[in-house]
């Protein structure tokens, strides 16, 4: 009696698992499917949703080629959606991941414009202006021949042109703080360093205001008539006439 309550008991648990509805799993997609997935959220403009998919073909090891893709397109959407900070972490770690990739020149193409647009004013912080200018002087080394050679040398320009307006700003601060000596450093620093810097005509009128400050009246007589012979237009020429005749 016993066995057979034991044998019914056990029947009824078999009945009752087969009559449980099973759980499927469904099959993982598979990484051109998440790949495909992505594209069509870019062409939709739902970059956030875009990267996710292409992350997932990134980091699923599917194939090199296809994740190669995937690291380009992330970085490509967080440009187009102007968080450029992340644009250019995603086009750093392309390099450093892929150094001799063919689609080098592209990348440190689009990082330079990624620290272009995260340049600030000539009175602000130059860092992402000197990362631009080492993305772009990179890419004008390494591929001279690549076809917007012109457009990356007025990259470089700019950069060049941000960097020294920089050191004007900190020049004519210490010229404020009547600390003429290190004024004059700055400034003639500018024509050292920066030699086609766009707005010489104010590094001029500066340095003639320096040296006569510090009492060095035949620089001063040097400085300001640069100014007034290679730039006799200049808005700062009336300026100049007005120091001259208060301090002369």
């Amino acid at each position: 009696m016993r066995h057979s309550l034991l044998l019914a008991a056990l029947v009824g648990l078999l009945l009752m698992a087969a009559c449980t509805p099973q759980t499927v799993v469904p099959p993982a997609k598979q990484a051109s499917v998440y790949f495909q997935e992505g594209e069509s959220f870019f062409e939709q403009g739902l970059y956030p949703d875009a990267i996710a998919s292409w992350e997932k073909v990134r980091d699923s090891y599917y194939s090199p080629e296809l994740n190669i893709l995937a690291e380009m397109k992330i970085a490509e959407a967080y440009f187009l959606s102007e968080q450029y900070i992340e644009a250019a972490a995603a086009y750093e770690a392309f390099l450093k991941n892929h150094p001799e990739h063919t689609k080098v020149p592209d990348v440190l193409f689009q990082l330079g414009l990624c620290y272009i647009n995260l340049m600030n004013g000539r009175d602000q912080d130059q860092s992402s202006t000197r990362q631009a200018l080492a993305a772009f002087e990179t890419l004008q080394q390494r591929f001279p021949q690549d076809r917007r050679k012109e457009e990356i040398q007025i990259y470089i320009d700019r950069c060049l042109n941000q960097l020294a307006a920089n050191e004007v700003v900190v020049g004519e601060y210490y010229l404020k703080a009547k600390q003429y000596q290190a004024a004059i450093n700055r400034l003639e620093g500018v024509f050292k360093k920066y030699p086609n810097y766009y707005d010489r005509a104010e590094v001029y009128y500066l340095l003639g205001q320096a040296y006569m400050l510090e009492g060095d009246k035949i620089k001063a007589s040097d400085a300001f008539n640069a100014l007034f012979n290679q730039f006799p237009h200049s808005e700062f020429i009336l300026a100049a006439q007005k120091f001259i005749d208060k301090n002369y």
